[in-house]
């Protein structure tokens, strides 16, 4: 039986490694208004850094990092790695919003 909390992408990035990793995402960049970004890392880990207000979130295989609408940020790299961004129109989580 399918689970129907599953949220679906409506877009994805192709996947990058540290050596294919666009400088546009190595530099502080954001989701247009009303898109989610979900950070998935298949292999490795990274660290999504947040400009404002600064935070920092470390992303491994296990636990992906959703990105908010227009929230700049960057990516981190800390050795190597493969990951992909996927696109959202709402929250990507299927678990309930973390509180702020």
């Amino acid at each position: 039986m399918a689970n129907k909390n599953i949220i679906a992408p409506y877009s994805a990035s192709p996947i990058f490694d540290e050596n294919s990793l666009p400088d546009k995402l190595r530099n502080a960049h954001s989701t247009k208004d009303g898109t989610w970004g979900l950070l998935r890392v298949l292999e490795g880990e990274v660290e999504l850094v947040f400009i404002d207000p600064p935070s920092r979130r470390h992303v491994t295989i296990n636990d992906p990092a959703p990105i908010p609408p227009q929230a700049p940020h960057l990516v981190r790299l800390t050795g190597p790695m493969k990951m992909q961004v996927e696109f959202y129109r709402d929250y990507p989580l299927t678990r309930d919003k973390p509180a702020e």
